[in-house]
């Protein structure tokens, strides 16, 4: 049986459609079917239902899909221990993060380009996406690595976390904002939120699921008025005295520049964390691993085990 049509068969029902699985395997579409009816053929059953309006497994196909995909594991498996033992590192790693993990005094860009220098055949794909959607590409093997904010103290089921950065959560408000009647006032009880216009990270983030978890908490629905990824353009907003921003810490020169007061949340306190994540039966290439190894040491909060 010729494994590249097992993989064109798997890319096929990833893709749920034939010129999508084409374009990812950079093949002809016609030359992606065609081997496809032949491992059909080859097997005497149909595997993929071509009728509606994308493509679907078989009952037969079902069946043989967790077989097809143990295959071609087991060929990279071969070519990955083979590798190894020569000292050359190929393959690929994805790796996501939330855009408030690249504003931190740690260096991703720096670290990527550090990696790339020692495995120069090993290909990194970056993405920036929302915590929740970055947890369940984790889980479903999209990603390998994920530099996610978090929400519980638990990790969820089958990942492994390592929190780099935890820091409480603070408002960031213009010069005239009526909480700054108090003179000398550093913080700001939750409650006192409760009829201010918001200004957060969208749903999906850890820094918004920590809001609204405590806002429901408190016995009241926050108020956002308005939503974006930067937390940085979050305080931009706040200036503007389009409402109150609810941020991890600004920088004391950034605060400065733009004129903004930052008050600390309490009653209760809200932190902000982002935490490396994994899956907790490792990464599945020897690439992904190395990466993670170095993340890890790279990251380590000063002062943690």
């Amino acid at each position: 049986m010729d494994i590249r049509r097992l993989r064109y068969f798997v890319t096929v029902v990833e893709e749920a459609n034939f010129t999508r699985a084409a374009a990812r395997l950079h093949l002809a579409q016609p030359g992606v079917s065609a081997q496809v009816r032949q491992l059909e053929r080859e097997l005497g059953q149909p595997l993929l239902d071509r009728s509606g309006g994308s493509v679907t497994l078989t009952e037969v196909g079902e069946a043989v899909l967790p077989y097809a995909r143990a295959a071609l594991a087991a060929v990279e498996s071969v070519r990955q221990t083979v590798e190894e033992f020569t000292g050359l590192l190929r393959g690929h790693v994805n790796i996501g993060f939330v855009s408030g993990a690249v504003a931190h005094e740690f260096d991703l860009a720096s670290l990527l380009a550090s990696f790339h220098d020692d495995h120069p055949q090993v290909e990194i794909g970056l993405t920036e996406d929302t915590s929740e959607r970055m947890l369940a590409a984790l889980n479903r093997g999209e990603l390998d690595i994920a530099l996610i904010g978090l929400t519980a103290e638990e990790p969820p089921p089958g990942i492994s976390l390592q929190v780099v950065i935890d820091e409480p959560l603070v408002v960031a408000v213009a010069p005239g904002d009526p909480v700054l009647t108090h003179v000398g006032r550093t913080s700001i009880p939750l409650a006192e939120l409760r009829d201010r216009p918001l200004i957060s990270l969208p749903r999906g983030t850890g820094l918004r699921a920590v809001l609204d978890r405590a806002c429901a908490q408190a016995g009241f629905q926050p108020r956002i008025a308005f939503e974006a990824a930067a937390p940085q353009f979050l305080a931009q907003l706040a200036v503007r005295g389009l409402g109150v921003a609810v941020v991890p810490p600004l920088p004391t020169d950034v605060a400065s520049a733009l004129g903004l007061r930052t008050l600390e949340i309490t009653g209760p306190q809200l932190r902000g964390r982002i935490a490396l994540a994994w899956r907790t039966d490792g990464p599945s290439s020897p690439a992904a691993t190395a990466f993670l190894d170095l993340l890890r040491v790279a990251l380590t909060v000063p002062g943690s085990d």
